[in-house]
């Protein structure tokens, strides 16, 4: 069948569009997707490439900018500050979220970093506090689409995680959505909206869960990898969606299929402006922490996601057209190995019991001040929060200091206290660099140890919170007609994401960003021709 002379004409002016012509303020693209995978370390899309098919990750290694030297320039590699400085374009010294947890010493236990006592749950009957952006102190590139455009631009996150949605929406979006981790029902916050938008009750009043309980996983080659037949949780009660079907390939059909719905009913695309829709992807994670990076079942998540990810490009390409549509692919953080792994290979690699952690530096402190004491409350390794009160008449640099000290004799390689941080005390090399890009306001009196490599804070299963390149190496790529496709071994950061897509679209970066463009994978605008007599056409 021919398509019609002037739909030719209009396609190959489209294609010829210069990035010079993209503008959010007349949704020059009409829809821009950021993908984020948690937990998906840089050097899998090369471990897996030859057997990635043609529609998912290809479409961003053959087709878009892809940068292979991404890597954090920081050591808390967390879900929360990642997800922060993909889209603030700052590291935590700049945007503040320091952990996904942090120990508040007003009211004296953990607190998670969107957690919000004057904002409640919507979509589920919960006594828990709500979640909002109220603890960053940068605003997002989603904000500042919302401010260029008059609030025109419509700007969604969703994920299995509330710190994973709620962080990329930022603070003026329209919506942040994550799911109850009993039920699986989607949920957001009274700091969005008063009540969920019908289409997303619908969708959780249509059951969407049931499909997914009872279900074998497998691989290509019909090898049972995992089930989804309910079973007993770690306290003993039925474990819920998140726990059971969170950590297989299903779970990332299931927020496809609410983002699908979300960009049909929300009219993404549609609109005067630009939207952006964030899709952070959990199942990764919550499968990574348990089997490691370089299990079978790693392996087949990582090809299940190739698929998912073609389908829907496929679905963006049929509702709002590819060529209207910006993409980017990075994840917050990466991955250690399993320490059961490494040390077949020799490496030194351990697990730790934070808890085991905690009391073994309390009595090094008990014997340096003469009695027994609570005086680090909290450890998520390497962070040790400190109880304050039971350093009564100590100062909190020397009281930070001495429990450092304690962290040494501990086992780890070094320290920096928060004091150090604050005042800028660290050395001008690279771990200096990525200790005073961690720090944080936040959390009271702590001090960051510096682990020993393929050391992790699990007495089982690995982690991830270390400035070591298997924790901060992750994907960076793009794709749209602004970007000139190619493999890029030029180095780059995740904080560049939002500066590059802020640039592009001509609006300002975020109010922290610290970021560059990333001009080596921009398409060169094209100059007009110019007449004979020398005019410009």
């Amino acid at each position: 069948m021919r398509l019609p002379r002037a739909w030719c004409a209009a396609l190959v002016l489209l294609a010829c569009m210069p990035a010079a012509w993209a503008s959010a303020y007349n949704a020059r693209p009409k829809l821009v997707v950021v993908i984020v995978i948690d937990q998906f370390r840089g050097d899998y899309l090369e471990r897996y490439r030859d057997q990635f098919g043609g529609g998912g990750f290809r479409f961003f290694l053959d087709r878009g900018a892809y940068f292979t030297d991404c890597y954090y320039d920081y050591a808390n590699t967390r879900t929360s500050p990642g997800h922060a400085t993909l889209f603030t374009g700052s590291y935590t010294s700049e945007h503040g979220i320091v952990a996904n947890e942090w120990w508040d010493p007003l009211k004296k236990k953990r607190v998670t970093s969107v957690q919000d006592d004057a904002a409640k749950l919507v979509g589920v009957t919960s006594a828990a506090p709500g979640a909002s952006p109220h603890n960053l102190m940068s605003d997002t590139l989603g904000d500042e689409l919302k401010l260029a455009t008059g609030g025109k631009a419509r700007v969604f996150a969703i994920s299995l995680k509330d710190r994973a949605a709620v962080l990329p929406a930022g603070f003026s979006g329209d919506g942040a959505y994550w799911i109850d981790a009993k039920s699986g029902a989607w949920i957001t916050s009274t700091y969005y909206r008063p009540e969920l938008p019908e289409w997303a009750r619908n969708f959780n009043g249509s059951h969407r869960t049931d499909k997914y309980w009872n279900r074998e996983w497998k691989n290509g080659d019909g090898e049972v990898l995992g089930s989804t037949a309910p079973r007993k949780g770690k306290d003993g009660s039925p474990a819920g969606f998140y726990e059971v079907i969170g950590s297989t390939p299903f779970a990332n059909d299931y927020q496809f299929e609410f983002a699908k719905e979300l960009v049909l009913y929300e009219k993404l695309g549609a609109g005067p402006a630009t939207d952006l829709l964030t899709i952070s992807l959990s199942a990764n994670d919550i499968l990574g922490h348990q089997l490691g990076p370089d299990s079978p079942q790693m392996r087949s998540m990582a090809l299940e996601l190739d698929r998912q990810l073609g389908e829907f490009i496929t679905f963006l390409g049929h509702q709002v057209g590819l060529a209207n549509v910006w993409m980017a692919l990075s994840a917050d953080h990466g991955i250690a190995p399993l320490p059961e792994f490494a040390k077949t290979l020799r490496l030194p690699a351990a697990n730790l019991n934070s808890e085991d952690i905690r009391k073994q530096l309390n009595s090094l402190l008990a014997k340096k001040y003469g009695k027994a004491a609570d005086y680090v409350i909290d450890v998520d390794y390497p962070l040790a929060w400190l109880n304050e009160e039971a350093f009564a008449g100590h100062k909190e640099a020397d009281s930070e200091a001495d429990a450092g000290q304690a962290m040494r004799l501990a086992g780890f390689q070094g320290y920096f206290t928060k004091s150090q941080l604050a005042r800028g005390e660290t050395p001008q090399a690279e771990m200096g660099r990525r200790y005073a890009h961690s720090y944080s306001p936040y959390g009271g009196w702590y001090v960051m140890g510096i682990p020993t490599p393929f050391h992790v804070g699990t007495s089982s299963g690995t982690d991830h919170a270390s400035p070591f390149s298997y924790d901060t190496h992750v994907p960076l790529a793009f794709y749209g007609l602004a970007f000139q496709p190619g493999v890029y071994r030029t180095h780059a950061e995740p904080v560049d994401l939002a500066v590059t897509l802020a640039s592009l679209l001509g609006i300002n970066a975020p109010t922290h960003a610290t970021g560059r463009v990333l001009t080596e994978a921009l398409q060169t605008p094209r100059r007009p021709a110019a007449t004979a007599a020398g005019e410009v056409q």
